[in-house]
């Protein structure tokens, strides 16, 4: 099974917090599942620091609106890991306001936390659904980006 930390958190997503956020199982008892179901023990560990980065990014206070929207400019770094397409759509999600600058950043940090060396669109849409979701007040963008990627019988568009 060619696993990476990305497919085990939006397996994670989809079969425990997605369907029912408040009944997710203790950690101890998720890894014993997701070893069941084929991942492996590093890969495993590497989701659940992915996921306290996170959760910790819960606890950082909101910046204040910004009148004018500040520029941002992608690092090396970030240019050689998302490629034009996902830069785009982070981008474009700033723009139609999914995202404003404070989830763009956290976005992006849970990206290049994810220690993949290609990131695509497709990973960055389930990154911004999962940063979403983990945000108060964002319920309607997380609405929005859902619609994006699911239809109507809750199955993954492309």
């Amino acid at each position: 099974m060619k696993e990476n930390v990305l497919d085990l958190l939006m397996y994670l997503f989809e079969n425990y917090i997605y369907d029912e956020p408040e009944t997710t199982p203790d950690r101890e008892s998720l890894s014993d599942s997701l070893e069941e179901a084929g991942f492996s023990s590093a890969e495993i560990e590497r989701a659940f620091s992915w996921l306290d980065g996170l959760a910790e990014q819960r606890r950082m206070p909101v910046m204040a609106g910004h009148e004018s929207n500040p520029v941002r400019i992608f690092s090396d770094g970030e240019c050689s890991r998302l490629d034009v397409d996902a830069r785009g759509l982070i981008l474009y999600l700033e723009n139609i306001g999914v995202l404003d600058p404070a989830r763009r950043e956290q976005v992006l940090d849970r990206l290049m936390a994810l220690e993949e060396e290609d990131i695509d669109m497709e990973d960055v849409k389930w990154v911004v659904l999962m940063v979403l979701f983990n945000q108060p007040g964002q319920e309607a963008n997380y609405a929005w980006m859902e619609d994006l990627m699911f239809d109507e019988e809750g199955e993954y568009r492309h």
